[in-house]
């Protein structure tokens, strides 16, 4: 398939070049000229601007955004008017649900099909595939199966519900996110403070995926995070909150329903920019090594 691919960050630009790799033909754009150029050093075709990239496609026009939430809203004013009835848009990035049910509803008055991804994987996607929740019309959904297919993990992609339900499973998924990283670091901060037992967490890390019920990806970077940083003395406590923690509160506000694991794990980030506990540290590191989130190192500016 012929797609126009906007974004080209972490992971957007390793999204584009699996599409590539996979035999589809992609046009990225990017607002960073860096970002461009590094694009095309892997034979990716671009667009210096959103009209020039609408242009290149071919008349039934399908478009993949994959820019930071705060971004989508100024993207699509610019973009819509460059389309027409029946052409696709897909938003891969982390909007709250609710926007995306009413970029929906508005692109559906112009005839637009707007699909809502919901994109899991990390910078490590690259690797071994995204997983992918998708929303929207099935019918469309089912048009574009081929790029969601050759994006995904085996069995990774999934066409979950109507507009809005992809983002939403999404939203929920990192809330999860949040509160199992919690556990982890809380409880290997118990260990660090167990000064008498001399505990190597690099080597527990990697026992408690052989067989153990806690077994997961997220240990398997702790081993490496504690090979690379063993006590995280050089890691700031500062846990960066991207929005779908919260989102995910709210939601639980709106519903009456509790979930105080993920609650607590979303205070806990606002708690980190005053407090430099171990288990931030390794928050830290954990959310670095899988999503290449900003995390500081003490005396590198």
């Amino acid at each position: 398939m012929k797609i126009g691919f906007i974004g080209l960050g972490k992971m957007g630009l390793s999204m584009a070049s699996l599409l590539k790799k996979k035999g589809h033909s992609v046009i990225a754009y990017d607002a960073s000229v860096e970002a461009l150029k590094i694009a095309k050093n892997r034979k990716i075709l671009t667009a210096g601007s959103l009209s020039e990239l609408v242009n290149k496609l071919d008349s039934l026009k399908i478009i993949w955004i994959m820019v930071p939430s705060q971004v989508t809203e100024e993207i699509l004013e610019t973009l819509t008017p460059l389309l027409k009835k029946n052409d696709i848009l897909i938003d891969g990035g982390n909007s709250y649900y609710k926007d995306s049910v009413k970029r929906s509803e508005q692109l559906k008055k112009q005839g637009i099909d707007f699909i809502d991804v919901g994109t899991s994987g990390g910078i490590l996607g690259a690797e071994s595939g995204y997983c992918l929740m998708v929303g929207g019309k099935k019918s469309t959904c089912q048009f574009l199966e081929p790029i969601f297919k050759d994006l995904s993990f085996k069995d990774g992609y999934q066409h979950v519900g109507i507009s809005g339900s992809g983002h939403f499973v999404k939203m929920i998924h990192n809330g999860i996110e949040y509160a199992i990283l919690q556990a982890y670091g809380e409880g290997f901060d118990l260990m660090f403070l167990k000064k008498e037992f001399d505990l190597d967490l690099e080597k527990i890390s990697k026992l408690w995926n052989k067989g153990s019920i806690i077994r997961s990806f997220i240990l398997e970077l702790s081993e490496k995070v504690f090979k690379k940083y063993p006590s995280l003395k050089n890691i700031e406590g500062f846990i960066e909150d991207s929005g779908e923690g919260r989102w995910t509160v709210q939601e639980s506000l709106d519903l009456k329903t509790p979930i105080p694991a993920i609650s607590s794990s979303v205070m806990h980030r606002f708690y980190s920019r005053n407090k430099d506990l171990f288990s931030s540290r390794l928050i830290a590191a954990l959310r670095n090594a899988f999503g290449g989130h900003y995390m500081k190192e003490k005396g590198k500016k």
